[in-house]
């Protein structure tokens, strides 16, 4: 099967760059509803055209989300990925999408909608191949650049409806797939203080910016970089004129944590801060957005059964993890099988260089059918 596979999508790569690039030059920022959905227009079009049913999911604030679904019974693999963008309208005078060099340039190329197209061809080869079991589901949402405030709820609803999540979000360079990913936590700091005047009354204020100093020293000691966890005050604000005492300051935290353990223990340490100066007050608020991905016995089963296809295909699957975060987290955590990674082989996610590797793109999406096939016809018994 591999190999009838890899044939077929050999000869339809030029339907898939078509396809790339079709949705590529349909620039789609996550802030800018109306453009988002003239790409989610487009795209709905090509799912059906492909034999997909579709499903628009209204948001407000954001794109409205697309659920595809093909085949009626069996286990069910959930294809996850996302159509915003962080690059604005207008982006693709500055970044041209162009092949040049054996690469494919352009914003959102590599992050992600190459792998988008991926996960399509992947379903019309298992089509073609008479190799199509079960039910296979595209979930393309609009939010995730920003956090995925409207689509958090719907990518965990059709997670647990799933027997396996596979992320088409970029591959790690060289092609590995993720196996871990840290969650991410943001916090504000607010600290407040005693405002006056700073010549004539100094002695009678109370600086929420020197409080916020020190908090900011314990803040960045809970920082466990050999052990992963990394804590970044990246934002602070304070004050209002030279001459007045402080009477407020905040900083915005950013925390990354490879287990939940770790991030629980981030979270009980933000909110045990106490003032370090008599009379000032501290407040925080805020948590982990998006939960680890951690290489659990699911996890590591998936990629098992990624790297037999890889070697039937004649190449090694390697695995890794990396500090951010994708949608995929919140389907591990809820213990539904997740593998990440699975997208496309480039480079310059949210860099001007952004690009993915054309040579690359036949062998990726026959190892996703693959999987797929291998992920609906082993796991009948569902988990």
């Amino acid at each position: 099967m591999p190999a009838a596979l890899l044939d077929y999508c050999r000869t339809h790569q030029d339907w898939l760059i078509h396809l790339i690039e079709t949705l590529v030059t349909i620039e789609s920022p996550t802030d800018d509803k109306a453009a988002v959905d003239r790409c989610g227009d487009e795209l709905d079009r090509q799912l059906r055209a492909i034999g997909m049913r579709t499903t628009r999911v209204p948001a407000v604030g954001a794109g409205d989300h697309l659920l595809a679904e093909i085949g009626d019974a069996g286990p069910r693999v959930l294809l996850l990925g996302h159509f915003d963008t962080v690059w604005p309208v207008g982006q693709l005078a500055r970044m041209p999408l162009e092949r040049r060099d054996g690469r494919l340039h352009g914003p959102g190329v590599f992050d992600m909608k190459t792998g988008i197209g991926l996960g399509m061809l992947a379903v019309r080869a298992l089509g073609a191949t008479g190799t199509l079991r079960g039910r296979v589901a595209m979930l393309w949402t609009t939010d995730e650049e920003t956090g995925s405030g409207t689509s958090r709820a719907l990518v965990e609803r059709e997670a647990k409806a799933s027997d396996a999540v596979l992320v088409l979000e970029p591959a790690l360079p060289g092609g590995a797939v993720k196996t871990r990913r840290k969650g991410c936590g943001q916090f504000e700091v607010v600290t407040h203080g005693i405002a006056a005047h700073a010549g004539i009354d100094p002695g009678k204020g109370v600086s929420a910016i020197a409080e916020l100093a020190r908090q900011i020293l314990a803040i960045e000691a809970l920082a466990d970089l050999p052990n992963g966890v990394s804590v970044n005050v990246g934002v602070i604000a304070g004050g209002s004129r030279p001459n007045v005492v402080a009477e407020e300051a905040r900083a915005l935290v950013d925390v990354r944590a490879p287990t939940m353990a770790q991030a629980e223990a981030v979270v009980a340490a933000m909110r045990a801060l106490v003032p370090r100066t008599p009379g000032a007050r501290v407040d925080v608020t805020g948590g982990f957005e998006r939960p680890p991905l951690e290489r659990t016995a699911g996890v590591a089963r998936l990629y098992d059964e990624a790297r037999s296809v890889a070697a039937a295909l004649g190449v090694t699957l390697d695995e890794g993890g990396t500090g951010g975060g994708s949608d995929g987290n919140f389907c591990a955590a809820l213990g539904v099988p997740t593998l990440d990674g699975l997208g496309a082989v480039g480079d310059g996610a949210h860099a001007l260089h952004e690009h993915v590797e054309l040579a690359s793109l036949p062998l990726r999406a026959a190892l996703l059918a693959g999987l797929i096939g291998r992920v609906t016809e082993e796991r009948p018994g569902g988990r």
